[in-house]
């Protein structure tokens, strides 16, 4: 074989090197490119039906959740997972809940982000639209406060809520103003945890609907805390404390 030959022989091998180098490249680019359009779109239908983001905006939740926590809810509530009674849900603004936020303005770059954030489940720019408080009253319930010992009552049953209300210090009604309602159909009555500092059922009367929460406005269940790391726990829906608590007359 000639040196000639030979040459060009390995210039036919480094150039088909070359090339199946740069194949091997596209293609690794090509699986990278897939798994993330499959990674953003199964994100993207787990935000929509299954679980999503929340954050925490003010202390009416204290303190089960503190300002920023962050919270992951269950979206399968209420038509697959019913809502009990004790529940943490999260709800849109039944009308005249919250007042009219203005929007702020965001640079091009971060908007586009923050919407890719939002659309993959990992951020939450609606929070402040949305409210998150315990259910109290279920449909046809009656809900009334306060007793004697400053207890609530559901359907006549007093409620020891010692494990997730609060209270200032002294003070042993579980809600300064006394209120005594039935829960319509299809609605829910709501309070915060910080029953002194709680814009709740009790003080939206005024409201359209009177401060009942339509069950169709319920984005869902929150379960679990997920950030800060420090805050992470388990959301309960305490259900000794309702345990002697019979179905309203609506349901």
């Amino acid at each position: 074989m000639t040196q000639e030959t030979r040459t060009t022989r390995d210039d036919r091998e480094g150039q088909s090197s070359a090339t199946r180098r740069k194949r091997g490249v596209l293609l690794f680019i090509r699986d990278l490119l897939v798994i993330f359009v499959v990674a953003v779109l199964v994100s993207f239908l787990i935000k929509t039906f299954l679980i999503r983001s929340f954050f925490i905006p003010s202390q009416s939740m204290e303190q089960t959740l503190e300002i920023d926590d962050r919270i992951i809810v269950n979206e399968l509530v209420p038509e697959v997972v019913p809502i009990e009674r004790g529940d943490v849900v999260v709800f849109q603004d039944p009308g005249g809940w919250l007042p009219a936020s203005p929007e702020i303005e965001q640079p091009p770059l971060v908007a586009a982000f923050d919407w890719f954030l939002a659309f993959v489940g990992l951020s939450a720019p609606d929070s402040n639209d949305h409210l998150v408080k315990r259910v109290i009253g279920l449909p046809g319930d009656h809900v009334a406060c306060c007793n004697a010992l400053g207890q609530m009552t559901v359907n006549g049953v007093p409620l020891d809520e010692t494990e997730y209300a609060v209270l200032p210090a002294g003070e042993s009604k579980v809600s300064r103003d006394d209120f005594d309602v039935t829960v319509p159909d299809d609605s829910l009555w709501v309070m915060g945890d910080n029953r002194y500092n709680s814009k709740d059922s009790r003080y939206n009367g005024d409201t359209p609907l009177k401060g009942f929460v339509p069950i169709e406005n319920v984005v869902g269940k929150a379960f679990v805390v997920s950030w800060p790391v420090s805050h992470w726990a388990w959301l309960g829906n305490y259900p000794d404390v309702f345990a002697g608590v019979e179905e309203g007359a609506g349901r």
